[in-house]
């Protein structure tokens, strides 16, 4: 399964949950042609926003590895006192927001 249907899933199903963000890094170009750059280096896919915490989520499919600043980036959050791992699926997701944070990836 690709990353993206399985970012879908986890958002759907989150979204009963809290709210749940999109969060889009990397260059892009406007139609007039300027390059915008947004986003830090290993900022996860997904942010969820719920029930007075917040959890950063990396997707990645069964054969996704996530890259040193992705797991740079999780580390950071984590030390900060926040939720934030891989999720392969919905069930991880679920438990990285219901659960012990260091439960998933």
């Amino acid at each position: 399964m690709k990353e993206t249907d399985i970012q879908n899933q986890i958002r759907m199903a989150l979204s009963e949950h809290g709210i749940v963000i999109r969060q889009n890094t990397g260059n892009f170009l406007t139609a007039d042609g300027r390059r915008i750059v947004c986003g830090v280096k290993g900022l996860s896919d997904l942010l969820f926003i719920g029930n007075g915490f917040v959890a950063f989520i990396e997707v990645k499919n069964n054969t996704g590895r996530p890259t040193k600043e992705q797991i740079s980036f999780i580390n950071a959050v984590r030390r900060l006192g926040h939720r934030a791992g891989i999720c392969r699926s919905v069930s991880d997701a679920l438990r990285l927001i219901g659960g012990d944070p260091d439960d998933v990836g």
